[in-house]
């Protein structure tokens, strides 16, 4: 469960802002939208290789 202090004079949406970063970073929402459709473990590694290589692409474009 997710609980935010919220200080005297502090607006709603400032307690509102706060809320949805600590939701964000539970990852909650990236997970059930990863649990909707099942993949394959094969093509999980896949894409997170391309990912790495696309990464490693972009640094050394930026250091050359």
């Amino acid at each position: 469960m997710i609980i935010v202090p919220i200080k005297e004079n502090e607006t709603i949406d400032k307690a509102l802002k706060k809320f949805k970063k600590k939701f964000e970073k539970t990852g909650i929402v990236k997970q059930l939208r990863s649990r909707q459709a099942f993949e394959k473990p094969s093509i999980s590694r896949r894409t997170e290789i391309k990912k790495a290589i696309y990464k490693n692409h972009l640094i050394s474009q930026i250091q050359a």
